[in-house]
Protein backbone atom coordinates (compact mmCIF):
# COMPACT_ATOMS: atom_id res chain seq x y z
CA UNK A 1 0.00 0.00 0.00
CA UNK A 2 1.60 3.68 -1.31
CA UNK A 3 0.84 5.90 2.12
CA UNK A 4 3.22 8.75 0.28
CA UNK A 5 0.54 11.85 -1.22
CA UNK A 6 2.14 14.60 -2.91
CA UNK A 7 0.32 17.11 -0.73
CA UNK A 8 -1.84 18.24 2.62
CA UNK A 9 -4.92 18.12 0.55
CA UNK A 10 -4.54 14.44 -0.88
CA UNK A 11 -3.29 13.18 2.54
CA UNK A 12 -6.72 14.10 4.54
CA UNK A 13 -8.73 13.44 1.41
CA UNK A 14 -11.84 11.06 2.80
CA UNK A 15 -10.58 11.60 6.37
CA UNK A 16 -12.71 15.01 7.37
CA UNK A 17 -15.92 15.33 8.73
CA UNK A 18 -18.01 17.68 10.90
CA UNK A 19 -17.90 16.65 14.37
CA UNK A 20 -15.11 14.55 14.54
CA UNK A 21 -12.00 14.48 17.18
CA UNK A 22 -8.51 15.34 16.12
CA UNK A 23 -5.04 14.75 18.33
CA UNK A 24 -2.85 17.71 17.06
CA UNK A 25 1.16 16.93 17.91
CA UNK A 26 3.47 19.25 18.75
CA UNK A 27 4.31 21.22 21.82
CA UNK A 28 4.10 24.67 21.81
CA UNK A 29 4.89 25.94 17.82
CA UNK A 30 7.79 22.82 18.35
CA UNK A 31 7.08 20.14 16.26
CA UNK A 32 3.02 21.17 14.89
CA UNK A 33 1.76 19.71 11.81
CA UNK A 34 1.66 22.70 10.11
CA UNK A 35 0.84 21.87 6.64
CA UNK A 36 -1.67 19.34 7.29
CA UNK A 37 -3.57 22.23 10.16
CA UNK A 38 -3.88 24.91 7.24
CA UNK A 39 -5.33 22.12 4.97
CA UNK A 40 -8.30 21.61 7.54
CA UNK A 41 -8.84 24.99 7.59
CA UNK A 42 -8.96 24.92 3.73
CA UNK A 43 -11.45 22.19 3.87
CA UNK A 44 -14.07 23.84 5.86
CA UNK A 45 -14.56 21.01 8.28
CA UNK A 46 -16.35 22.34 11.60
CA UNK A 47 -17.86 21.24 14.71
CA UNK A 48 -14.06 20.11 15.73
CA UNK A 49 -13.13 18.51 18.64
CA UNK A 50 -9.19 19.34 19.21
CA UNK A 51 -7.17 17.41 21.27
CA UNK A 52 -3.68 19.08 21.81
CA UNK A 53 -1.51 20.22 24.83
CA UNK A 54 -1.63 23.58 23.57
CA UNK A 55 -3.85 25.87 21.20
CA UNK A 56 -0.83 27.52 19.51
CA UNK A 57 -0.41 31.00 19.07
CA UNK A 58 -2.77 33.62 17.02
CA UNK A 59 -2.77 33.06 13.57
CA UNK A 60 -0.17 30.11 14.05
CA UNK A 61 -0.79 26.55 14.03
CA UNK A 62 -4.15 25.68 15.57
CA UNK A 63 -4.80 29.56 16.22
CA UNK A 64 -5.76 28.95 12.46
CA UNK A 65 -8.52 26.67 13.30
CA UNK A 66 -9.71 28.74 15.95
CA UNK A 67 -9.75 32.09 13.91
CA UNK A 68 -11.98 30.07 11.49
CA UNK A 69 -14.34 28.89 13.85
CA UNK A 70 -13.87 25.39 13.42
CA UNK A 71 -12.73 24.24 16.92
CA UNK A 72 -16.27 23.71 18.67
CA UNK A 73 -14.48 21.98 21.79
CA UNK A 74 -10.30 21.68 22.77
CA UNK A 75 -9.20 19.28 25.31
CA UNK A 76 -5.87 20.72 27.01
CA UNK A 77 -3.27 21.15 29.10
CA UNK A 78 -2.07 24.77 28.19
CA UNK A 79 -3.64 27.39 26.23
CA UNK A 80 -1.92 30.89 27.93
CA UNK A 81 -1.14 31.92 24.57
CA UNK A 82 -3.81 32.17 22.48
CA UNK A 83 -5.98 35.69 23.27
CA UNK A 84 -8.31 34.10 20.52
CA UNK A 85 -8.57 30.99 22.23
CA UNK A 86 -9.50 33.44 25.71
CA UNK A 87 -12.18 35.67 23.58
CA UNK A 88 -14.67 32.56 22.18
CA UNK A 89 -14.35 30.54 25.82
CA UNK A 90 -15.74 33.99 27.93
CA UNK A 91 -17.59 34.50 24.74
CA UNK A 92 -19.48 30.88 25.26
CA UNK A 93 -17.84 29.99 21.37
CA UNK A 94 -15.76 27.45 22.60
CA UNK A 95 -15.45 24.73 24.95
CA UNK A 96 -12.60 23.98 26.95
CA UNK A 97 -12.05 20.27 28.58
CA UNK A 98 -8.43 21.32 30.77
CA UNK A 99 -6.03 18.55 31.63
CA UNK A 100 -3.08 18.46 33.73
CA UNK A 101 -0.27 17.86 31.30
CA UNK A 102 0.71 14.48 32.52
CA UNK A 103 -3.34 13.38 33.10
CA UNK A 104 -3.44 14.63 29.56
CA UNK A 105 -0.26 12.31 27.93
CA UNK A 106 -1.32 9.21 30.08
CA UNK A 107 -4.82 9.78 28.53
CA UNK A 108 -3.55 9.70 25.16
CA UNK A 109 -0.70 7.16 25.86
CA UNK A 110 -4.03 4.44 27.62
CA UNK A 111 -6.11 5.58 24.31
CA UNK A 112 -3.61 3.99 22.29
CA UNK A 113 -2.56 0.76 24.26
CA UNK A 114 -6.31 0.26 24.15
CA UNK A 115 -6.48 0.74 28.00
CA UNK A 116 -10.34 2.29 28.50
CA UNK A 117 -9.45 3.93 31.68
CA UNK A 118 -7.30 4.82 34.31
CA UNK A 119 -6.59 5.79 38.30
CA UNK A 120 -4.28 8.86 38.92
CA UNK A 121 -3.40 10.89 42.33
CA UNK A 122 -3.86 14.43 39.83
CA UNK A 123 -6.65 16.20 40.62
CA UNK A 124 -8.33 14.53 43.44
CA UNK A 125 -10.00 17.18 45.72
CA UNK A 126 -10.05 19.44 42.92
CA UNK A 127 -12.51 20.74 40.26
CA UNK A 128 -10.57 18.01 37.75
CA UNK A 129 -12.53 14.94 39.83
CA UNK A 130 -15.95 16.95 39.63
CA UNK A 131 -18.09 13.80 38.10
CA UNK A 132 -15.36 11.50 37.67
CA UNK A 133 -14.90 8.39 39.84
CA UNK A 134 -13.08 8.42 42.95
CA UNK A 135 -11.76 5.54 44.55
CA UNK A 136 -9.28 4.60 47.45
CA UNK A 137 -6.22 2.68 47.09
CA UNK A 138 -4.24 1.77 49.74
CA UNK A 139 -5.28 4.47 51.83
CA UNK A 140 -4.82 7.26 49.17
CA UNK A 141 -7.58 8.69 46.79
CA UNK A 142 -7.14 8.01 42.95
CA UNK A 143 -9.14 9.85 40.22
CA UNK A 144 -10.91 7.75 37.27
CA UNK A 145 -9.67 9.23 34.02
CA UNK A 146 -10.83 8.02 30.21
CA UNK A 147 -8.24 6.93 27.57
CA UNK A 148 -9.01 9.16 24.30
CA UNK A 149 -9.07 7.92 20.95
CA UNK A 150 -9.43 10.08 18.39
CA UNK A 151 -10.79 9.61 14.63
CA UNK A 152 -7.82 11.50 13.39
CA UNK A 153 -3.80 12.13 14.72
CA UNK A 154 -2.32 14.37 12.90
CA UNK A 155 1.88 14.45 13.59
CA UNK A 156 4.86 16.10 12.93
CA UNK A 157 8.35 14.29 12.40
CA UNK A 158 11.84 15.07 11.92
CA UNK A 159 12.59 11.63 9.89
CA UNK A 160 10.32 9.12 8.02
CA UNK A 161 10.42 5.85 5.54
CA UNK A 162 7.74 5.33 2.83
CA UNK A 163 6.17 2.17 5.22
CA UNK A 164 5.34 5.27 7.81
CA UNK A 165 8.49 4.56 10.55
CA UNK A 166 9.07 7.86 12.08
CA UNK A 167 12.01 9.83 13.81
CA UNK A 168 11.30 12.90 16.06
CA UNK A 169 13.38 15.17 17.24
CA UNK A 170 13.84 16.83 21.12
CA UNK A 171 11.17 18.31 22.25
CA UNK A 172 8.52 17.65 18.96
CA UNK A 173 8.33 14.14 21.15
CA UNK A 174 6.53 15.31 23.88
CA UNK A 175 3.27 14.29 22.07
CA UNK A 176 3.40 13.13 18.65
CA UNK A 177 4.53 9.82 19.19
CA UNK A 178 1.87 8.98 21.51
CA UNK A 179 -0.85 10.38 19.63
CA UNK A 180 0.29 8.25 16.29
CA UNK A 181 -0.80 5.58 18.30
CA UNK A 182 -4.66 6.20 19.44
CA UNK A 183 -6.28 7.47 16.45
CA UNK A 184 -8.22 5.25 13.56
CA UNK A 185 -6.19 6.96 11.53
CA UNK A 186 -2.86 8.80 11.42
CA UNK A 187 -1.27 11.40 9.12
CA UNK A 188 2.04 12.33 9.48
CA UNK A 189 4.22 15.24 7.75
CA UNK A 190 7.79 14.21 7.27
CA UNK A 191 11.04 16.89 6.82
CA UNK A 192 12.97 13.72 5.49
CA UNK A 193 11.68 11.57 3.82
CA UNK A 194 13.79 8.39 2.98
CA UNK A 195 13.15 4.84 1.35
CA UNK A 196 12.46 1.55 3.88
CA UNK A 197 16.01 0.22 5.77
CA UNK A 198 17.30 3.73 5.98
CA UNK A 199 16.62 4.46 9.00
CA UNK A 200 18.57 2.16 12.39
CA UNK A 201 15.51 0.13 13.70
CA UNK A 202 16.78 1.22 17.05
CA UNK A 203 16.11 4.87 16.41
CA UNK A 204 12.59 4.33 15.03
CA UNK A 205 10.19 5.90 17.67
CA UNK A 206 6.66 5.22 15.57
CA UNK A 207 6.62 1.89 14.29
CA UNK A 208 4.96 2.37 9.97
CA UNK A 209 1.89 0.00 11.17
CA UNK A 210 0.34 3.12 13.32
CA UNK A 211 0.79 5.49 10.24
CA UNK A 212 -1.92 4.90 7.22
CA UNK A 213 -0.48 8.59 5.57
CA UNK A 214 2.84 10.20 4.57
CA UNK A 215 3.22 13.94 3.82
CA UNK A 216 6.56 15.38 2.86
CA UNK A 217 7.15 18.67 4.36
CA UNK A 218 11.33 19.70 3.01
CA UNK A 219 11.36 23.21 4.68
CA UNK A 220 9.18 23.05 6.98
CA UNK A 221 8.76 26.62 9.11
CA UNK A 222 10.23 26.13 12.60
CA UNK A 223 8.06 29.23 14.80
CA UNK A 224 9.24 30.56 17.49
CA UNK A 225 6.47 30.94 20.33
CA UNK A 226 8.27 33.14 22.95
CA UNK A 227 11.44 35.13 21.98
CA UNK A 228 13.82 35.58 24.41
CA UNK A 229 17.46 36.75 24.11
CA UNK A 230 20.09 38.04 26.59
CA UNK A 231 20.95 41.86 26.76
CA UNK A 232 24.16 42.94 25.38
CA UNK A 233 26.98 43.64 28.09
CA UNK A 234 28.58 46.91 25.97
Amino acid sequence: MRKVYPDARAALAGLLKDGMMIMAGGFGLCGIPESLIQAIRESGVKNLTVVSNNAGIDGVGLGLLLDSKQIRKMISSYVGENKTFAQQYLAGELEIEFNPQGTLAERIRAGGAGVPAFFTKTGVGTQIADGKEVREFDGAMYVMERGLVADLAIVHAWKGDTEGNLVYRKTARNFNPMMATAAKATVAEVENLVEPGTIDPDHIITPGVFVQRILHVPNATKHIEQRTVRKRTQ
